[in-house]
């Protein structure tokens, strides 16, 4: 049964993934799926185990090469369920590494969710119930965005908001390059991408630098 359960997770074999982490992530979808019963973390069209693993928990585990391991924290915008901030969160575990992730969500039932999923995995995180579009002089590492808001808020977002980050992290879909380009004629940014392991027609982007562009009238 354990070989068959790495097995379901071959994607993320190019990645330092341990077995205690296959196995917190057993848990975590689990969770999920019975709370999933109550509140809409995922649709419920899609809550079914093997769809769950390769769109939420491979797709959101592939971004841990681009996650600053030097920082103290890494913030999730808009965590909903807790894709990309508590699969990241069981990973450094299992790296033992000491970064607390910083879990934005509004909503009160999701909230209470990611409290919960974190006490039981033992994870290193701090929910955070507010609107982070209210917090200002926010100081992290890296800043996760997946399916939150248009790139172009996210963008705005940080540059208003954020005192200092290291980089910032998109789950870019399949509409994504023309996001991308739009996002380029307003901002300067300095990145690089990556092919998604899910996905052939989306790709991740590690933005480093955001610098916005000057209109000329």
């Amino acid at each position: 049964m354990e070989q068959e359960i790495i097995n379901s997770y071959s994607k993320l074999s190019s990645l330092n993934v341990s077995r205690e982490t296959f196995l917190d992530f057993e848990s975590y979808i689990s969770m999920i799926l019975e709370k999933n019963k109550e509140i809409n973390l995922i649709s419920q069209k899609t809550a079914k185990k093997n769809y769950i693993i390769d769109r939420h928990i491979i797709d959101s585990a592939q971004i841990i090469d681009f996650i600053d391991l030097n920082s103290n924290t890494t913030t999730d915008l808009g965590s909903g369920g807790g894709m990309p901030g508590i699969i990241v969160a069981i990973i450094l575990k299992n790296l033992k590494k000491d970064i607390k992730i910083h879990l934005y969500e509004k909503s009160h039932h999701k909230s209470h969710f990611l409290r919960e999923v974190s006490r039981k995995l033992k994870l290193k995180t701090e929910i955070i119930q507010k609107n982070i579009f209210e917090i200002k002089k926010i100081q992290t590492g890296t800043v996760m965005s997946r399916a939150f808001k248009p790139m172009s808020v996210v963008l705005n977002l940080v540059y208003e908001n954020f005192l200092s980050y290291k980089n910032i992290i998109f789950f870019m879909g399949k509409n994504g390059k023309e996001v991308f380009k739009n996002s380029l004629e307003d901002w300067e940014l300095e990145y690089t991408q990556k092919k998604s392991l899910t996905n052939q027609d989306s790709f991740l982007l590690n933005i480093k630098k955001i610098k916005k562009k000057i209109k000329k009238n």
